[in-house]
């Protein structure tokens, strides 16, 4: 499975339709694991299939920000970093 860890997703489909999420990994099922730091946190990101999200960066055109950069690399990242760095996405968004 590609490494989706870093992109930008918007949930389409259940509670969260709608809400605008970070992949933080893959688990065994291939779901997407998700989360924004505030109602999902780092340490209990939200497991979701593919087709239950949209895609709104990737590999070719990625959102360039420090705390995206430092979880693509592995390094630890705060809850705190991952809501600033959505926060400036949405900002850039509309």
């Amino acid at each position: 499975m590609r490494d989706y860890t870093g992109w930008i997703v918007r949930s389409v489909a259940g509670r969260d339709k709608g809400d605008i999420f970070c992949v933080v990994g893959t688990d065994q099922e291939n779901r997407l694991l998700l989360a924004d730091g505030k109602r999902r946190k780092l340490a209990k990101p939200k497991g979701k299939k593919l087709g239950h999200v949209e895609c709104l960066t990737d590999h070719l055109n990625g959102y360039d920000h420090p705390a995206i950069e430092k979880l693509k690399q592995g390094q630890a990242l705060t809850d705190k970093e991952l809501r600033r760095a959505l926060a400036a996405f949405r900002a850039k968004e509309v």
